[in-house]
């Protein structure tokens, strides 16, 4: 890694771009070039299209953003665009919902929004399925993207595509493994091994060192049970993977972590930031991220001491050979409701193809090319006045991108080493990754009733983690949740769907 730092650094990158880079490119959306095509298309002038959409940056881009008006030449559209910050966005959804007076373009968390799912059976939007075949970029997008946002087999959502590999998952101290001599660990065994030499001599020296911050540890219940999330297949039916004996080993896993001193005390209510510092000030050697995102930490250590290294892993076993999971594919949703004339639909899924283009993808991704970023040495990098126009992820891409696999291993600035690195990880975590069998799957009583169970049962597995009560604990909530016919009936309604959704596909 070494040659790359020195070019790198010369570099004034701000790194947080990567959050703010995408709605660009897939709002130029209709280029005849990128394949957008001519349906709907309005040669007298600039069709006007009322989108409603999240944002997750300082501040969302103004409408005489320079990169709002290029997708507009691009697009021959008129863009009314109202942004709604992040943590506040679901609730803003669920209003507009509610009120009945839908945009043209509405972004959704997710299709299996309940708000949402019931108009659909009410016919307020509309049926995408004949229409998707006549946009080849958008056609792109993987077959599992398109098969995990139906419902009912029908496609009334585009989704907005992300990679299915390159996700979070564990990442490592490289530079701290090679201080003390270890290897890259590939069991659940090397793991807690290496947590617990990373504790006990402190490679940096520091007193309150950890071996992994805990954060998204979810990720090691999905190893011991050899599933990705909570539903598991087994002979063509879903359990509850609670219910799989891997998770208890899971649990006494980290019970021994905690009571090592191996995690912090107070991870259950550690926030993202304090995560964050743990693992960039040099207190915690493993911690959970996006592949982009411990670079952008390497990068950050960098200014203190230019030996550290993160490295994501590829996989980690226990049981039943590597696991990894597999990111579900798309970040949310957007639907057209009803109202919207057919020839204004074709415009706007022109507008979204063109977003799937490669074209569209890198002025999405980067923007202007000689305004937001340059090319040096095959790589694109970026400038100041990317950060200055909202470019990126955290503004557009909320609502459009070019299906790239490889999105999650590069970010803005990273040598071309790195880059080529987290490609190969990326390759081998797609060999072996799992992916959600049940992602899109809806269960009314779950609607109803599930967050009272979700909650009961994570507070049940922080309680067991911390050794506030013991193992047996765990055992009769699990023999209560098989005795409950409620939860039982959550069980049947997630089969029903499951079933009916292989039946939808033939198999």
């Amino acid at each position: 890694m070494k040659s790359g730092r020195s070019s790198f650094r010369s570099k004034r990158v701000n790194l947080s771009l990567i959050g703010t880079l995408s709605l660009t490119s897939l709002l130029a959306g209709c280029s005849s070039d990128s394949g957008a095509g001519d349906s709907g298309a309005n040669n007298a002038g600039p069709v006007t299209i009322n989108v409603l959409s999240d944002f997750t940056i300082a501040q969302p881009p103004a409408p005489d953003n320079p990169v709002w008006k290029e997708f507009e030449k691009k697009t021959n559209t008129k863009l009314n665009i109202t942004w709604v910050t992040g943590p506040d966005y679901v609730d803003r959804l669920n209003v507009v919902l509610s009120s009945g007076d839908l945009p043209d373009l509405l972004k959704l968390d997710d299709m299996t929004n309940p708000l949402f799912q019931q108009m659909v059976k009410q016919g307020a939007f509309w049926d995408l399925t004949p229409f998707l075949r006549d946009y080849p970029h958008l056609m792109e997008y993987p077959k599992v993207i398109w098969e995990n946002t139906k419902i009912d087999a029908k496609n009334y959502v585009v989704p907005v595509a992300r990679p299915l590999n390159g996700f979070a998952f564990a990442g490592i101290r490289k530079d701290w493994l090679d201080k003390l001599g270890l290897q890259v660990p590939q069991t659940m065994d090397d793991f807690y091994n290496v947590m617990k030499a990373f504790k006990e001599k402190q490679p940096e020296g520091k007193a309150d060192t950890f071996g992994y911050t805990m954060r998204a540890q979810e990720f090691i219940e999905y190893v011991f049970t050899n599933t990705n999330g909570r539903w598991k297949e087994v002979n063509g039916s879903l359990i509850d993977a609670n219910f799989d004996p891997g998770m208890r080993e899971a649990l006494l896993y980290k019970h021994k972590l905690y009571a090592e001193g191996l995690i912090p005390p107070d991870y259950s209510v550690m926030k993202d930031n304090q995560f964050w510092d743990m693992a960039t000030s040099g207190r915690a050697g493993i911690t959970s991220e996006t592949i982009e995102a411990l670079w952008r930490w390497t990068y950050d250590q960098w200014k203190r001491d230019p030996k550290v290294e993160w490295l994501p892993l590829s996989s980690l076993s226990h049981k039943n050979g590597p696991f990894v999971p597999e990111y579900r594919g798309y970040i949310g949703v957007l639907a057209i409701p009803k109202k919207v004339p057919e020839e204004k639909v074709k415009t706007i899924l022109s507008l979204l193809n063109y977003g799937a283009s490669e074209e569209g993808g890198t002025l999405s991704l980067y923007g202007v090319k000689g305004v937001h970023y340059n090319e040096e040495n095959e790589m694109k990098v970026t400038t100041e006045q990317a950060v200055k126009d909202s470019v990126g992820v955290g503004s557009f891409g909320k609502m459009f991108m070019r299906y790239d696999p490889y999105m999650y291993a590069f970010a803005p600035g990273m040598p071309k080493e790195v880059f080529e690195r987290n490609k190969r990880i990326i390759d081998e975590r797609a060999k072996v990754a799992k992916p959600d069998v049940a992602v899109g799957l809806v269960s009314e009583t779950d609607i109803k009733m599930g967050s009272d169970y979700k909650k009961k049962i994570s507070d049940m597995k922080t309680q067991v983690t911390m050794g506030k009560v013991g193992i047996q604990a765990w055992d009769k909530l699990i023999n209560d949740l098989k005795q409950d016919p409620n939860y039982q009936q959550i069980i049947k309604e997630m089969n029903d769907a499951y079933k009916a959704r292989r039946a939808a596909q033939g198999k």
